[in-house]
């Protein structure tokens, strides 16, 4: 049986913390106030789209990130770029299909990598992290779509 470890505080409480704009920008986005932001031509949905764009591409970069320190194959590297690919071409779908596409990609990628843990690219602790977040995360963009 494998040996559970500790998630690192620093990284548990970053990753929290990645959270707060996507649980803030969706309940902006769902009350129908900007929260002042229109004062400077923002708006929480943009943000909130935008956001999970770059955690998006962020996500990608944990594979790649495995896979060149784990000595992993070529696959591993299309595999990473992805979410990247993916989340670019979201920004330019129309209402409510940008948050859909991007909630659905950030959901699913934690369960994606999984597979990292399966492989011993990552330490089990990351598995669990990133599918909590990516569970949050995903749902908070499908809830504001």
């Amino acid at each position: 049986m494998a040996r559970v470890t500790p998630i690192p505080t620093s990284a548990l409480v970053l990753g929290v913390a990645g959270l707060i704009p996507f649980l803030g920008f969706a309940v902006l986005s769902l009350s129908g106030s900007d929260g002042g932001l229109g004062n400077v031509g923002l708006a929480p949905r943009t943000i909130l789209s935008t956001y999970g764009a770059v955690i998006a591409s962020f996500l990608g970069g944990i594979r790649w990130g495995a896979a060149a320190s784990g000595g992993a194959g070529g696959r591993d590297y299309v595999i990473a770029i992805l979410p990247s690919l993916i989340a670019w071409a979201a920004l330019a779908f129309p209402m409510p299909w940008d948050l859909r596409v991007l909630g659905l990609l950030v959901l699913g990628w934690g369960f994606v990598d999984l597979d990292l843990v399966r492989r011993g690219l990552v330490p089990s602790w990351l598995g669990r992290l990133r599918l909590v977040l990516s569970v949050v995360a995903g749902c908070a963009l499908l809830i504001a779509a």
